[in-house]
C-alpha cells in the first residue's frame, strides 16, 4: 500500500494465498517468480530465522536473504531493490524504521531496509521510545503504543496503530506499516523520475 501511495503500480508475490491483498497478486514462490519487467523489486523474506521470538523457542528456519539478494543481482542487474527484515537479519548497510518515526502510528515495530543502489535517511524525530507500550496480550490504553506480535490483543487497535485497516490478526503480525514503504517509495520515485 505504501508503494502504491508513492505512485508505483504494485504486484505482489507470496507462496501463500492473500485474499485481502489490494493489488495484483500472484501465488508463487518469490525465489522462482520471473523478475523481468519490474522498475523496482521489494522483498520481505521470512524473518523467523532472525527474530527473537523464534530464537527463544529454539526452532530453525531457512535464511533466504543472501540467496534472494544474489538472485536479484544476477537476474535483474541494475534494477533498484529493497530487502526488508527484522533487526539481527544479515542485511547490508540497512536503514532502521520504527512506527515512532511516522505521525499517526502508535506501534513500536523496528524494521530494517537494505536498499541498492540508493540510500535514504531515517526520518528525523529523535531517538528512544518515550511512550508507554501496552503489556503483551493486553489492549492498549489511550496514549499507549503497542507491539503487534504473537498473540496480541485487540485487532482493531492493532490496525489503527499500524495504519492498516484491511488485514486479519495473522496478517498484521507479518506486516509492516504502509507508512514505511510510502516513505521509501517517495525517495525511490524521486531517484527514478528526476524533476
Amino acid at each position: 500500500m505504501g508503494y502504491h501511495r508513492a505512485g508505483f503500480e504494485v504486484v505482489g508475490v507470496d507462496i501463500k494465498p492473500q485474499p485481502r491483498y489490494p493489488f495484483e497478486f500472484h501465488q508463487a514462490d518469490a525465489m522462482t517468480f520471473p523478475l523481468d519487467g519490474f522498475d523496482v523489486i521489494h522483498a520481505s523474506p521470512p524473518c523467523q530465522a532472525y527474530s527473537n521470538a523464534q530464537k527463544i523457542r529454539g526452532r530453525s528456519h531457512p535464511d533466504l536473504i543472501a540467496p534472494l539478494r544474489a538472485r536479484i543481482r544476477a537476474e535483474a542487474p541494475g534494477v533498484p531493490y529493497v530487502i526488508e527484515n527484522v533487526q539481527g537479519a544479515p542485511l547490508i548497510a540497512p536503514t532502521l524504521l520504527c512506527g515512532l518515526m511516522f505521525p499517526g502510528l502508535r506501534v513500536y515495530r523496528h524494521r530494517l531496509f537494505e536498499c541498492d543502489p540508493f540510500y535514504f535517511d531515517e526520518p528525523h524525530i529523535g531517538y528512544g521510545h518515550p511512550y508507554e507500550v501496552a503489556k503483551m496480550g493486553r489492549p492498549p490504553r489511550p496514549g499507549q503504543f503497542m507491539h503487534v506480535v504473537g498473540n496480541f490483543s485487540d485487532v482493531r487497535a492493532a490496525r489503527e496503530a499500524m495504519g492498516i485497516d484491511w488485514m486479519t490478526r495473522d496478517e498484521l503480525r507479518e506486516a509492516i506499516p504502509p507508512a514505511y514503504t510510502e516513505y521509501i517509495g517517495a525517495r525511490l520515485m524521486a531517484a527514478l523520475v528526476p524533476a
